[in-house]
């Protein structure tokens, strides 16, 4: 048995009539940029997702720079992130001319430790990047209560957190705006690179559309100097043949993570991921912590199941980052996390055997090492 850590081409079968007629759809019209397919999928996302305004744009990280840029964050200012993500969540911050500040993570949900934001904020903290990471949503209201009494910009990166919720809100509708990733592998993908910004402040919407259009609202009318940074009508057309899909898909990941609990629940040798009360957690990821882990990936992989490691460096341990000159002992908990997170398989096309399947394969490695 062969499992693969995601399976686009068994979502694919799976609703191949819609996607192939998705993209024959935009061939036909040569409706390659812009056009209906890009206002459909907008519509549709704001409508899904209970928001005033969608902007779409080319990927996840230029959503997050087109946010700050359009909020006047630059150069002395400071954005607060976590220390654990992927780079798009602190590289974005140093693409507007202001610098990254990291926070450490919390030992047990693995997101922004709310209980240390106000130690790092200072006179040029210009806002907060709260990133919700696997599918797991920080504890928001808190951070956000830190933010506006402070008068601190909160940004959600939502990039691996799709229809997550903390009290029945979900992620993303919690700040001045939020970041969305529809990277192939995300719970909602695109076929290449896409993404959106989502606001309720309607001024922020028209700012980020027109900076995201080189500037324009219209074709040659440059109010501003922007980038280019448009979500193609093809990526468009195959969102919008996924998008009836993706609450049933949330709720089959939701399943999945519930069977590696009751057949991984019995190895000492792992820490399952835990859940914040009162929260829906999407399940971008199934992240354990693992003894040997190192060891046991390789062990996984031996027998034919994909694994991976989101991530095997703590953002502020990276060469990008020894400018910054701060030490691991800063953040310890990611820097712990870094040598012992593991992602396994999980995707609504996975079914119980494999579950058992992974989880005979992981028992088996620790079994022969005791």
């Amino acid at each position: 048995m062969k499992i693969s850590f995601v399976n686009l081409k068994q979502q694919y079968k799976s609703i191949k009539e819609d996607i192939d007629f998705a993209i024959s759809t935009v061939i036909e019209e040569s409706s390659f940029i812009g056009g209906k397919h890009v206002k459909e999928f907008e519509r549709k996302f704001a409508e899904i997702y209970g928001v005033k305004h969608v902007i779409s744009c080319a990927n996840g990280t230029d959503s997050l720079n087109i946010i700050m840029k359009m909020l006047g964050i630059g150069v002395g200012d400071e954005v607060i992130t976590a220390a654990n993500s992927w780079i798009s969540s602190s590289e974005t911050i140093s693409q507007t001319g202001a610098r990254p500040v990291f926070l450490d993570v919390h030992p047990e949900y693995y997101s922004m430790d709310e209980t240390l934001l106000l130690s790092k904020i200072t006179s040029k903290t210009k806002a907060v990047i709260a990133v919700h990471l696997q599918g797991q949503m920080c504890a928001i209201d808190a951070i956000k209560k830190i933010c506006d009494e402070r008068g601190i910009h909160l940004i959600e990166d939502c990039a691996q957190s799709h229809f997550s919720t903390f009290n029945g809100k979900k992620a993303g509708l919690f700040g001045i705006a939020a970041s969305f990733s529809f990277y192939p592998g995300k719970n909602l993908g695109a076929y290449g690179d896409a993404g959106c910004i989502i606001t309720n402040d309607y001024e922020l919407a028209e700012k980020c559309r027109m900076y995201a259009n080189h500037g324009a609202l219209k074709k040659h009318h440059h109010i501003i100097e922007g980038i280019n940074s448009r979500l193609d009508g093809l990526q468009a057309a195959i969102l919008n043949a996924k998008i009836p899909y993706i609450l049933d898909w949330t709720a089959k990941r939701i399943e999945k993570a519930e069977l590696y609990r009751k057949h991984l629940s019995e190895i000492n040798s792992l820490i399952l991921p835990k859940q914040r009360e009162n929260t829906v957690h999407s399940y971008h990821l199934f992240v354990v912590r693992a003894k040997k882990r190192d060891q046991l990936a390789d062990w996984l992989k031996s027998k034919d199941i994909e694994v991976a490691i989101h991530y095997p460096t703590a953002l502020p341990n990276l060469p990008a980052y020894q400018y910054l000159k701060s030490g691991k002992e800063e953040y310890p908990v990611a820097t712990q996390l870094q040598n012992e997170i593991l992602s396994l398989p999980i995707y609504p096309e996975l079914t119980e055997d494999d579950i058992e399947y992974i989880a005979k394969a992981i028992k088996g490695f620790y079994n022969n090492e005791a």
